[in-house]
């Protein structure tokens, strides 16, 4: 699509054919279903009132964030060289708030007293700091690599991001290993499995230029690898959203225990999160003005 134009020329190419409709279209769609998924708990969860429902509307706001901010920035970021970096670093602030709402999901209402009793010192501030370390990443990465240094580039992007992901799912996977047999068809547990599969086949085509490396030049509008991922976690975080909605409204006895009123700590750490990710978006954009403008 052609640089320098009017942002609502980008916003009417929602309904043309070029290499990012795809990418877009799955995350708008996503954002929507969750905004109406949203709309239907509201009904019946009082987010206002109930303490134990705050990291609930943590994970769903991060959810619907993130897909808003990948949507824009697919969409949006043809509009310039300096547009392009700085919408992107938005995806990655997005993806950073995700992050820290799937492990203050994860961590109070899926896992398992067992697990909790072994993590519960340090698993909330280093799923801080491996989500603001993944949005550094992302945007240093952006920034200062290319195609010429591509593993350079993944081990800032990925490394981080892999080590969030280690950490984030270990109460979903601690407990799908340990849920006795009798156990094992409770709905939740299986949007869970699902979550977990959606995902690890997203991570595999978001790292390997799969199927385009079999057919160059031939997917330049459908099949790219990034299109695959994008589905992938969109199912992901639909079967996620799920998931913990089902453990709210089923395991309240045990996580009440297990939380007591430490919520509103949660929804601080959030807060900070999303402040100091950011601050270091701001700050990569400013760099890549200075860079742009020396450049010119």
């Amino acid at each position: 699509r052609p640089v320098q134009q009017p942002g609502r020329y980008y916003f009417s190419t929602l309904s043309q054919q070029h290499n990012e409709a795809i990418n877009v279209w799955t995350h708008l769609v996503a954002a929507l279903i969750l905004l109406l998924r949203f709309q239907q708990l509201s009904q019946r969860v009082d987010f206002g009132r109930d303490l134990h429902a705050q990291p609930l509307l943590i994970i769903i706001v991060a959810s619907i964030t993130y897909l808003t901010f990948s949507t824009l920035a697919h969409l949006l970021q043809a509009k310039s060289e300096f547009w392009h970096y700085s919408f992107f670093f938005m995806d990655y602030v997005g993806v950073a708030i995700y992050q820290y709402g799937s492990a203050l999901g994860h961590y109070y209402y899926a896992i398992e007293p067992s697990w909790h009793e072994k993590i519960k010192g340090f698993y909330m501030p280093a799923a801080v700091l491996l989500a603001w370390l993944s949005c550094a990443g992302s945007c240093y990465a952006k920034y200062r690599y290319h195609q010429s240094a591509r593993l350079l580039s993944r081990l800032c992007q990925e490394l981080p991001s892999g080590l969030a992901y280690v950490l984030d799912i270990s109460p979903v996977v601690h407990r799908i290993c340990t849920t006795p047999p009798s156990e094992r068809a409770d709905p939740a547990l299986l949007y869970h499995k699902c979550q977990v599969l959606f995902f690890l086949i997203g991570a595999f085509f978001f790292s390997h230029p799969y199927p385009e490396k079999w057919f160059p030049g031939k997917c330049h509008f459908f099949g790219q690898s990034h299109q695959i991922f994008h589905v992938c976690l969109v199912l992901c975080t639909l079967a996620q959203i799920e998931a913990v909605v089902l453990d709210y409204e089923s395991r309240r006895q045990i996580y009440s225990a297990l939380q007591g009123d430490l919520a509103h700590n949660f929804s601080a750490l959030c807060l900070f999160t999303v402040t100091c990710s950011v601050l270091t978006a701001a700050y990569m954009a400013r760099k890549v003005k200075n860079k742009l403008s020396f450049k010119e």
